[in-house]
């Protein structure tokens, strides 16, 4: 069933929200914040806004088509109001432990190889949690206040108000989508499909 509001939040790049929002990826790999609940990855939501950060981006992590587009920011910074603009549904969960099938979805995604070697050190005996995510477009930005309890390294929040949903626009048609998610299940492999908890 599709909500009509939200509060669930998932933090990410603004450079990747932005990508999301052209429809120039529907991916995001994961590992987790550093005050991931357990120290691991998890997606307790399936239907999620997208709320852009900016203090992380590493211009060196990102293909050179993106890294160009990172303005940089001094460590503690935050914007007095986020926009929000999309949300997204995440419809596969795949976790890989695979470095030459992590180096296969290249194609995929905004990150450069650097990021993906670098990901996969971290925490080795954890996989990488490909996300694939339908995004949808807000009729409307929606302005919040930013909240000194949205920042932090963690992936998911809470936000203080509802977000409507209701008149979003796909980023992708129906059979866009489908193509890039059957490729990338293609490469991974349906098997290891994960579901939301």
């Amino acid at each position: 069933m599709k909500l009509t509001t939200n509060f669930y939040a998932l933090k990410e790049w603004a450079i990747a929200v932005t990508a999301l929002e052209n429809g120039k990826t529907i991916m995001l790999l994961r590992k987790g914040g550093i005050h991931e609940k357990h120290g691991r990855f998890q997606v307790a939501h399936d239907q999620i806004l997208l709320y852009p950060t900016y203090e992380h981006q590493q211009p060196f992590l990102l293909k050179p088509e993106y890294a160009e587009l990172v303005c940089p920011v001094t460590p503690g910074w935050h914007p007095e109001t986020v926009r929000i603009s999309s949300w997204a549904k995440i419809s596969d969960i795949l976790p890989v432990a695979d470095e030459a099938i992590v180096n296969a979805l290249l194609p995929f995604h905004i990150w450069n190889e650097y990021f993906i070697s670098d990901r996969l050190k971290w925490k080795p005996r954890q996989p990488l949690y490909v996300l694939l995510l339908r995004t949808y477009k807000l009729p409307q930005v929606q302005e919040i206040s930013y909240r000194s309890e949205y920042g932090g390294c963690k992936s998911w929040i809470d936000l203080a108000e509802q977000i409507d949903l209701q008149g979003s626009e796909p980023v992708l048609s129906d059979f866009a989508y489908s193509r890039l998610v059957a490729e990338i299940r293609d490469i991974v492999g349906d098997k290891f499909h994960a579901p939301c908890i």
